[in-house]
């Protein structure tokens, strides 16, 4: 700990300008004490004042010890306001899209009223959950929004003194599920995505999570902040703790940071500088209105039907030929294409083998 804490000082001191150094490191088997260095820095460095020091040491440990030790301040505060279940969108008739901004009370409410009232009016082939951004330190609330795609019972995660379990339902539909993760999803989003994997619910694409999902505790700070202090792990069903590296995805979607933070703000934008020909190959299928009709190979009985009533009238040069429709614009989001592509492959799959 001690060396540690001569590092994280040094560290600090460059930070803010002026520079400390350790001589005969190499020669020495025992650290130095870190109290020793951060009196003899404060005694004699040139111009550095204590606040300048003690400032320097407290951001540099902050820093090192994340994501197990965080301050937390306004930034928090805003994120404890967003909302739980933030936008629902029905991609193509059948591919239901669901964007949480944060995992609290009343999200898996919120997911079940949808989920079962788009499975009454719409033949759903599949679900993507949009974890990307989305925060959250409440882990029962993980766990019941997670129940909400399970149709056994089985246990989800357990945390400090808690524990949850998922309900068996018979009944429930079940769908292929993709989950969108990024460096910015954490806490309880962290835990709900590692929950749909472990139980084989569902697939993540996207990024390595934020590694911020631990019991923690919290303690007021002088200036209005709190440090939050990471107290104890937060376990899967099967009792792997989640890690403070994240979670990583089973499958790789990147995106310049800038550039995701435009397609998740517009699914249909275009972020600056993107490369038209790396988009167009991108994903095979990522149109909102179906699958690309240049590379489909088979049509359904209503296209058909259509083709045959339309080919006289082009055939005969007859007036009155109606026109193609516009097409609709292509989603650009690169992860959310990716994701929608997924599931339409595995709905043909299942429905091959049924």
């Amino acid at each position: 700990m001690r060396r540690l804490g001569v590092r994280l000082l040094i560290t600090g001191c460059l930070a803010f300008g002026f520079s400390v150094f350790v001589l005969g490191a190499d020669t020495v088997t025992e650290p130095p004490d870190f109290k020793e260095i951060y009196e003899l820095v404060r005694a004699h460095a040139r111009g550095v004042t204590p606040v300048e020091l003690d400032r320097a040491a407290a951001n540099a440990l902050v820093s090192a010890l994340a994501p197990k030790v965080m301050l937390v301040g306004d930034d928090a505060n805003s994120s404890e306001t967003a909302r739980p279940l933030a936008k629902v969108t029905l991609f193509e008739g059948d591919l239901l899209y669901f964007r949480i901004e944060r995992v609290a009370v009343g999200l898996a409410e919120a997911l079940r009223k949808e989920y079962v009232a788009a499975g009454k009016t719409n033949k759903l082939k599949g679900l993507v959950l949009d974890l990307r951004y989305a925060t959250g330190q409440d882990y029962a609330a993980a766990a019941d929004a997670a129940d909400v795609f399970m149709a056994k019972e089985r246990p989800l995660l357990s945390w400090g003194s808690g524990s949850a379990r998922s309900k068996e339902k018979p009944d429930l539909l079940v769908v292929p599920l993709a989950v969108l993760v990024n460096h910015q999803t954490s806490g309880s989003a962290e835990a709900l995505a590692a929950i749909i994997r472990e139980t084989g619910a569902g697939l993540i694409l996207g990024i390595r999570t934020a590694g911020q999902a631990a019991v923690a505790e919290e303690f007021p700070l002088k200036n209005g902040q709190r440090l939050r202090i990471a107290t104890g792990p937060v376990q899967l069903g099967d009792g792997t703790a989640l890690s403070p590296e994240g979670v990583n995805p089973d499958i790789a979607v990147s995106v310049a940071p800038q550039d995701e933070r435009t397609y998740y703000a517009d699914t249909f934008g275009v972020a600056p500088g993107t490369n038209f020909l790396a988009l167009a190959n991108l994903s095979l299928t990522n149109q909102a209105n179906g699958t690309d009709r240049s590379r489909r190979t088979r049509i359904n009985e209503a296209e058909l039907v259509r083709e045959r009533r339309d080919r006289p009238a082009v055939e005969t040069g007859l007036s009155g030929v109606r026109e193609n429709e516009p097409e609709k614009p292509s989603i650009r989001d690169p992860a959310l294409a990716r994701a929608l592509d997924l599931l339409k492959g595995l709905a043909v799959v299942r429905h091959s083998r049924s």
